[in-house]
């Protein structure tokens, strides 16, 4: 579902899957921050004859992964460099496998710092309407809402007692 109404911040760059030490090979992937999916980002991978591969995750691990190694598990991001160049090395695991990919560190870090323009970091709530939702969603219950279901359901079907 695309929200063209949406505020989005794209990007498209050319990463390095990595396949050994020696070996890696160009990706182009395109980055997608949305106003509207605030705490997210978007990174769709281009890899040839397959259809794209889509990952999403955290926009505070990325906006992390760039000063400091971050994450575990499914997404771990970490700062380096490759023969001097600034890079931002991304180890994704999936049940298909794990690829590691090199993204060029300062493109990455302009295109953060425009999603951070969009959504500052702290007000992805407001641009959630979450505030609301929450406090509706913990509001205090009328006691009688609650016993709209009588716990323990009458059982006619006569337990063998004839």
């Amino acid at each position: 579902m695309h929200h063209s109404h949406s505020p989005a911040v794209e990007r498209e760059l050319e990463l390095r899957l990595v396949l050994s030490p020696e070996r890696s090979i160009a990706v182009p992937a395109r980055f997608t921050y949305r106003a509207d999916d605030p705490y997210a980002v978007h990174i769709t991978f281009h890899t040839g004859s397959h259809t794209p591969v889509n990952w999403t995750f955290a926009r505070e691990l990325l906006v992390e992964g760039v000063f400091r190694p971050c994450g575990h598990g499914d997404v771990r991001i970490w700062p380096t460099k490759v023969e001097d160049r600034a890079v931002l090395c991304m180890a994704l695991s999936s049940p298909d496998g794990d690829a590691l990919l090199e993204a060029p560190a300062g493109r990455v870090s302009a295109w953060l710092e425009r999603t951070l323009r969009l959504v500052p970091p702290g007000c992805e709530a407001e641009r959630l309407g979450l505030d609301a939702a929450l406090a509706e969603l913990l509001a205090p219950t009328p006691a009688d809402e609650l016993w709209l279901r009588d716990p323990w359901p009458s059982d006619d079907s006569g337990d063998g007692e004839a």
